[in-house]
């Protein structure tokens, strides 16, 4: 444990107490868990549930002048001009929400944009370039004080740089910026020496911050970056980790903000908490963790989803833990029964939030398994509904593919706002998908549609003038599809690129997604 103990403040010591004993979690009565332990209102209890002892955790305090309290809980992604992260906010729930006129009915591209093609073989393949899983871009609007600090510092600008901005990691391991007007790159591209294969932040408070991490060790080092965007150059970098629990050290979930405090988690079983008030990151804290009794610490892929002062993850050992933000203590754990990549999605219903999940079948070893969706209570773990969907791992020409949910969850609104989406891959009877949409009050199924190849990519929202939502996704064949998110009916379906592994975005009715080939694209529902 790496300790400065001069001047070390109360609060510090507390955590480290509790980190060092690793005391038994304590029950508390139901009216302990509704009262707030501090006077600011509004903030979850500061406690831990009996679940957590299926846990063994370790936490360390690195940064001993900063307390670690988070003083300001507000989103302040709410209000930022453009969609920064994964899925667009801390509850990861697509708050994105693309505009339409009537009924859609066709998708047509705007325009392609081409990345690299990384043709290193390495020991684990080849990876190409355009976007893999979860490989979402961001898009931003820059105000016009960006803009001219842009044009004062940035050595990198092209002549077409505007104001709105596709920025995104490719396999390639690349980060690109495209002018989302016109498709052209409208700034040199970071090279990160190391494919990407999740989604990168930018931090909301424009400080020019852009988090990226590394996904295949094609080189050293390997592990997570910060890119200074005013600069165009890297100012932070996360290397392997000696103490980590496990030495895989990728990263692919997409980092957040919270306060003053970068939230980054990693493949090497740790939660990393910096602190960051005008750009910079020391690591403050770090959580560690694993089964109790069980060898070897899970990776987390997901990205994290934060409610008020709880975050929440899943990952590769089924896994669904909260924890506490401001000393990082995990709150409760919920076991979801196989591999969870998908991130967690918050709602909040008449003031409690709901977690949303699902599983993958990886770990299941039957000739029929379940992707088990499940909402929670997230405030304490509880399962509220359960639903199991039987899928399968399906080899073919000696490639494996796995059943279950990889693609996160959409919420329903307008004419749909009782209703939550699932892309999942059945594999049932032959490979293959389907769009499943789940009554978000008691899990039952309302209607289940058959997709032509296994969705990895998670669906987005559009909203016509009537309130009625459609969706679009797309498959690992190529495919798009227009889908009336209140009966399920595919409005249009269409092969149009190599493989959409990757997450879209939609601004307005323009989508903007990444293709497994080298294609970056932008397409037009109308």
């Amino acid at each position: 444990m790496k300790l400065r103990l001069l001047f070390l403040p109360f609060f510090s010591v507390l955590i480290l107490l509790v980190a060092c004993h690793r005391t038994q979690p304590q029950a508390v009565t139901t009216k302990h868990e509704n009262k707030p332990q501090c006077e600011r209102p509004c903030l979850l209890p500061d406690t831990t549930y009996p679940s957590v002892a299926e846990l063994e955790f370790q936490i360390d305090t690195f940064d001993t002048i900063h307390s670690g309290v988070i003083h300001d809980f507000s989103d302040c992604y709410a209000n930022a001009p453009g969609i920064y992260t994964f899925r667009g906010g801390p509850r990861r729930d697509a708050q994105f929400c693309g505009k339409i006129t009537g009924r859609p009915d066709t998708v047509c591209v705007d325009w392609k944009f081409l990345t690299d093609y990384d043709r290193i073989i390495t020991k684990y393949g080849q990876w190409g370039g355009g976007t893999g899983w979860t490989g979402q871009p961001l898009y931003v609007c820059w105000p016009d004080s960006c803009m001219k600090r842009f044009r004062q510092e940035s050595p990198a600008l092209k002549k077409c740089f505007s104001n709105k901005e596709i920025i995104v990691g490719s396999l390639c391991g690349k980060v690109y910026f495209i002018d989302f007007e016109t498709g052209d790159s409208s700034r040199s591209p970071i090279d990160v020496q190391n494919n990407i294969k999740g989604t990168p932040s930018l931090d909301p408070l424009l400080n020019g911050n852009l988090y990226v991490g590394q996904g295949i060790p094609r080189q050293e080092p390997f592990g997570a970056a910060t890119y200074n965007l005013y600069s165009h150059t890297r100012t932070h970098f996360q290397g392997r980790d000696a103490q980590a629990w496990r030495q895989w050290h990728a990263y692919d979930a997409s980092p957040v903000r919270v306060g003053d405090f970068i939230f980054r988690v990693g493949e090497n079983g740790t939660v990393y908490k910096y602190y960051s008030p005008n750009g910079e990151m020391l690591l403050h804290s770090t959580l560690r963790y694993h089964s109790a009794g069980r060898w070897g610490s899970p990776g987390v892929e997901s990205s994290m989803a934060v409610y008020k002062n709880y975050g929440y993850i899943t990952d590769n050992h089924g896994h669904i833990i909260c924890f506490n933000l401001n000393t990082l203590q995990p709150v409760w754990h919920y076991n979801n029964h196989d591999d969870s990549d998908a991130s967690p999605v918050i709602e909040e219903e008449d003031g409690i939030p709901y977690l949303y999940s699902g599983c993958e079948i990886d770990k299941q070893h039957d000739s029929i398994n379940y992707s088990y969706l499940v909402k929670l209570d997230a405030r304490n773990g509880q399962r509220v509904w359960q639903q199991p969907i039987p899928a399968r791992v399906v080899v073919s020409n000696g490639h494996k593919f796995e059943g279950g949910l990889f693609a996160t969850p959409l919420l329903g609104r307008g004419n749909c706002k009782d209703l939550i989406f699932y892309n999942l891959c059945v594999n049932l009877p032959t490979i293959g998908g389907e769009f499943i949409a789940l009554d978000k009050h008691t899990g039952k199924i309302v209607y289940r549609t058959h997709l032509k190849w296994y969705p990895w990519s998670s669906p987005i929202a559009l909203m016509n003038e009537k309130d009625e939502m459609f969706v679009f996704t797309g498959d690992c064949q190529g495919r798009v599809y227009l889908i009336d998110a209140k009966t399920g009916e595919i409005i249009f379906c269409k092969l149009m690129a190599n493989n959409f592994e990757g997450s879209p975005i939609i601004i307005d009715n323009h989508v903007v997604v990444g293709s497994r080939g080298q294609e970056i694209y932008r397409m037009s529902i109308k």
